[in-house]
């Protein structure tokens, strides 16, 4: 194989991602369903760049505006076709040529943009069989116990390959035929060319066959091979949701496998599910219930779950997150979140910080050691060092049009049951009572208290509420206390 930093001129790949895919039953692109955190063709993106071809070609029609975007983000690079009214992988094929260099005389490798976990390596070694024996056409197969659904392939009495039978066109001997044909080949482009000009579309689909040039190139005396894989899992395709969660499931335990080889814990892998572009350092432990998904980074140390989800979050040192659910938040070292604690986009906890229980933040910055311990809303908030932040507050941030944003300083101590009614600022080592609504600036070391007088109506239940059970009562407590004032009473008496 040539050098992998360096592209292979005579190498070319085309994806096949015209499909509608009717069976996921989706108004989404087939190749555009997410698996471990990257769409279906993200993964044969991935791999065709591991090959090192100088050119990479996909060829897409259905939901065609989304999928190209997708390519464009997933590998700027490549080049997409539009595959036009003529139905066929052999009709996607040929327009794939057509956008290669007209001078380009090297080979072909062809796969299937719904394949996933077809690795580079596996296409390197079938790449190498079909070089090493100067073959026309190459195709990778497998052998299945079912092969319901999937195109046979034909070899004579010498077990030599003749050709590849679709299972609508197939015969009763034919079905019976357990190597099955992937889908994944490797062409010498000077002979792709030439055949797929005589492929025509009479068959039960009506469709433009890329596997008749294969019979194509046999019967003109070229040389045709079949490569079967070892574990056929390799080469299975996403068809229905079904499939899709098989291979996710597949995928998800070789990862989680990989992390643990690399030193993290992974105490139930049948419920950790982590994403292909998470990175987790040694002595990490994950809990069971958690899902590390999208670009999330987390440091060594950190304990995460029972039943968390992180999605793109930055976690530290040491840090402890507990039945929780964050995005796109960074949670410092040695802080420690949750349970039950929700991280919106923007929250920052910096280092020995806490968002407890009940607490939702957004865009919410909270300073080294500070506190927001339970039963709280913090948002557009930015929270300086060491300080507390009462039970039940909440910053009321919208005034029905605008946001705005509450500032309270450093080594502060607020009251439970408060209200910030933004935009405010509570100055460093202030203080404010119970129930407080702070509506306006308070000064650094200020107490700050809107508290009414309490007045108690005496009498009011049995006035208003007769014939209660909590009128009942309190007449209960005061024939209670009158008997034991009357009870004081006469001892005094008798002194």
């Amino acid at each position: 194989m040539t050098d992998p930093r360096q592209p292979d001129p005579r190498l070319a790949v085309i994806v096949l991602a015209a499909g509608q895919g009717t069976r996921m039953k989706s108004r989404r692109a087939k190749v555009l369903h997410p698996l471990a955190g990257v769409p279906l063709i993200g993964h044969v993106l991935a791999t065709a760049r591991e090959l090192s071809a100088a050119h990479v070609v996909t060829v897409v029609r259905h939901e065609r505006d989304a999928v190209a975007a997708a390519i464009a983000d997933l590998m700027p690079e490549a080049v997409v076709v539009d595959q036009d009214e003529v139905p066929g992988t052999g009709r996607a094929v040929e327009l794939g040529l057509g956008a290669l260099p007209a001078d380009f005389d090297g080979d072909i490798v062809v796969v299937s943009g719904d394949v996933p976990l077809l690795d580079a390596a596996t296409l390197a070694r079938l790449l190498d069989e079909h070089r090493s024996a100067a073959a026309a056409a190459t195709l990778l197969s497998a052998i299945v116990d079912d092969a319901t659904g999937y195109g046979r392939i034909v070899r004579d009495a010498a077990g030599a390959m003749q050709r590849i039978v679709e299972q609508k066109d197939a015969t009763p001997d034919e079905l019976s035929i357990t190597e099955i044909n992937s889908g994944t080949y490797v062409f010498g482009v000077a002979g792709l060319r030439t055949q797929l000009g005589r492929v025509g579309t009479s068959n039960a689909q009506g469709e433009k066959y890329l596997t008749d040039v294969i019979a194509l190139l046999h019967d003109a005396g070229q040389a045709v091979t079949a490569v079967p894989v070892n574990e056929p899992w390799v080469i299975e395709g996403v068809n229905d949701r079904v499939q899709l969660a098989r291979t996710a499931a597949r995928l998800n335990a070789m990862i989680v496998r990989g992390w643990q080889l690399a030193g993290v814990t992974v105490q139930d892998p049948a419920t950790t599910w982590i994403d292909l572009r998470a990175t987790l350092a040694e002595d990490v432990e994950l809990l069971p219930g958690t899902h590390i998904a999208g670009a999330t980074t987390i440091a060594r140390g950190a304990r995460i779950g029972p039943q968390t989800t992180l999605l793109d979050c930055e976690v530290g040192e040491d840090a402890v997150v507990t039945r929780s659910d964050a995005t796109l938040a960074v949670i410092g070292s040695g802080s420690t979140v949750g349970p039950f604690a929700y991280l919106r986009p923007g929250t920052e906890l910096a280092a020995d910080g806490k968002i407890g229980t009940f607490v939702e933040t957004k865009n919410a910055k909270i300073g080294a050691g500070s506190k927001v311990p339970h039963l709280s809303y913090i948002g557009d908030t930015t929270v300086g060092e060491g300080s507390n932040i009462g039970a039940g507050t909440i910053t009321a941030n919208y005034d029905g049009v605008n946001k705005h944003s509450t500032t309270v300083g450093s080594h502060v101590r607020t009251g439970s049951h408060n209200v910030f009614v933004a935009p405010v600022t509570i100055g460093d080592g202030a203080y404010s009572g119970a129930g407080t609504v702070i509506r306006k600036d308070v000064p650094a070391g200020a107490l700050a208290v809107n508290v009414a007088p309490q007045r108690n109506l005496a009498g009011w239940v049995q006035a208003n509420r007769a014939g209660t059970r909590a009128a009942d009562a309190a007449a209960a407590a005061s024939g209670s206390v009158e008997g034991a004032e009357g009870s004081v009473e006469g001892a005094e008496g008798t002194d």
